[in-house]
């Protein structure tokens, strides 16, 4: 008995090694997929009955993900190039029942400045027919010390305020594709007319910035102008009103 005990042990501990061999590969081969938008490795990893709440505290689908990779665009050439890697991975299995626990790191590297967004993440995987997969999924940022975050968005912001006076395609590395500038009149101008050139600007504000930060968005006023970023893995400009 004693040893049909210890036999049984250790083929338990071989088989809980190797799955958590198996989910640390695919965890780290999601990652490197979603790196670059690889629509086939988030098939892989999501199961279709997933639950996924995300920092933002919005609750998708498997079927809304790959609704989202599958429509996004080409990335374009200078584009800001994101890197998602795993820190701190912590992994508790319970069968065939798995929660994996992790810091995610998102670096943004462009024009050679780095931007680094971290968050912990959690996520309950089932094995099925074999397969590890994840069915629920959470998300939270780790918010950067106030004054660090404060010089990255006002490094966003000259940038952004740089590429609208006197290179309008360089928009499309810091304003984001929902961008929207009100504009005092009241009419609105979308990032594309920008960048197309339909609408020129010839000076940027002169006013001092006061910039006001929050977990996932960011505020800065400079007098009659005011400009709204999101943090999305890097900061973007999302609306501008001058």
């Amino acid at each position: 008995m004693k040893r049909l005990l210890l036999v049984l042990f250790i083929a338990g501990s071989v088989q809980a090694q190797t799955d958590k061999e198996a989910l640390t590969k695919l965890l780290n081969d999601f990652l490197a997929g979603a790196s670059v938008n690889d629509a086939a490795m988030h098939d892989r990893f999501w199961a279709d009955d997933l639950i996924y709440t995300g920092s933002s505290g919005r609750r998708v689908s498997k079927a809304d993900i790959m609704k989202d990779v599958r429509s996004a665009p080409p990335p374009n050439a200078g584009d800001p190039a994101v890197v998602y890697t795993a820190e701190d991975v912590r992994i508790n299995l319970y069968g065939t029942t798995a929660v994996v626990a992790f810091k995610l790191v998102g670096t943004t590297e462009h024009n050679g400045r780095r931007e680094v967004g971290t968050y912990l993440n959690s996520g309950t995987f089932l094995k099925r027919k074999g397969m590890w997969q994840v069915v629920n999924w959470q998300a939270t940022i780790l918010p950067r010390p106030e004054e660090e975050a404060k010089k990255d968005i006002a490094a966003v912001e000259a940038l952004f305020l740089a590429a609208l006076v006197n290179d309008p395609k360089e928009l499309e590395a810091h304003a984001d594709e929902s961008f929207v500038w009100t504009r005092n009149a009241g009419d609105q101008v979308t990032r594309k007319q920008l960048i197309d050139g339909a609408v020129h600007v010839s000076a940027e504000p002169s006013a001092d910035a006061v910039i006001t930060v929050f977990p996932n968005a960011a505020i800065v006023r400079r007098g009659a102008y005011t400009l709204t970023l999101v943090n999305r893995g890097g900061w973007r400009v999302v609306s501008m009103q001058w």
